[in-house]
């Protein structure tokens, strides 16, 4: 449905029959990055994407993610993919350094490679905030990557 007569508009697409989806998690703070893996894989089987077109990878943490990410978009074999983890902010100025260079460097492996990526590394203030995010975010994620993945296709159509 288009808003402006005349004017062409992609509609958004949460169908991922088809669609081959990536996962890579995050393995420090491992309990919310489960709870946000399952969430996202959840979601993904809800719109459509069967359990034999997801692969997930893990990673000791946010600042590995990317390379992973890279290496599965370069691959080929991914119509999207989604990057879960979570950093929580401690006492150091170490939170800020993770946290800004592992969204930078997903992002660039994005754009690099016109794979859509769904940034799921939550980047928390305390234990508390990241639990109460998990799980929507986890499905969030999933309904990024699908409806990026449809977008993306008839974007090259």
């Amino acid at each position: 449905m288009s808003r402006f007569d005349n004017v062409f508009e992609y509609d958004s697409n949460l169908n991922g029959a088809g669609l081959k989806v990536g996962v890579v998690m995050c393995r420090f703070n491992l309990p919310i990055c489960e709870g946000l893996l399952s969430s996202c894989v959840a979601e993904l089987k809800r719109l459509g994407v069967a359990d034999a077109d997801m692969t997930i990878a893990t990673v000791p943490g946010a600042l590995e993610a990317p390379l992973a990410l890279q290496t599965m978009a370069q691959s080929g074999s991914f119509d999207a993919l989604v990057a879960l983890g979570a950093v929580i902010r401690g006492d150091t100025y170490h939170f800020e350094v993770v946290s800004n260079d592992a969204c930078r460097a997903i992002m660039e492996v994005q754009l690099d490679t016109g794979v859509p990526i769904a940034n799921g590394i939550l980047t928390c203030d305390t234990d508390e905030q990241a639990e109460i995010r998990m799980q929507p975010k986890g499905a969030d994620c999933a309904q990024a990557a699908v409806e990026m993945a449809n977008l993306q296709k008839a974007l090259n159509q």
